[in-house]
């Protein structure tokens, strides 16, 4: 069993920065793929960026490519997104994932509210 809990959210103006960090009680493995995503009021979640493996190349949504950066620290059972040049519609709230053995694990959810 997985549990994630994520923190870092908050409100930051146009322009600023953030870091999330999801923070994994439990083994996550090396093969498991994590990611982050993020669902907007009003909004179907999507996918913000994905990492397959340790090591592996991370996929990001078009909307974020070279803004935001997804990694991971296996020794430290964290996964982090760190958020640059932030858009007001980068707004909502951002869930950290965790796929491995067949199964998926989501975190609570941490709100990111940029004010333009």
């Amino acid at each position: 069993q997985v549990q994630l809990v994520e923190s870092g959210g908050g409100l930051v103006e146009a322009g600023g920065s953030l870091r999330l960090s999801c923070a994994a009680s439990g083994r996550v493995f090396g093969f498991a793929t994590v990611g982050w995503y993020r669902q907007a009021p009003g909004k179907q979640r999507e996918l913000v960026a994905s990492m397959t493996e340790s090591g592996g190349i991370p996929n990001y949504t078009d909307s974020v490519k070279g803004r935001f950066t997804i990694s991971r620290d296996n020794a430290k059972n964290t996964v982090y997104l760190q958020m640059n040049s932030l858009k007001a519609e980068d707004t909502a709230v951002y869930y950290c994932n965790v796929a491995q053995l067949g199964r998926a694990y989501w975190g609570q959810g941490t709100w990111v509210t940029v004010s333009s």
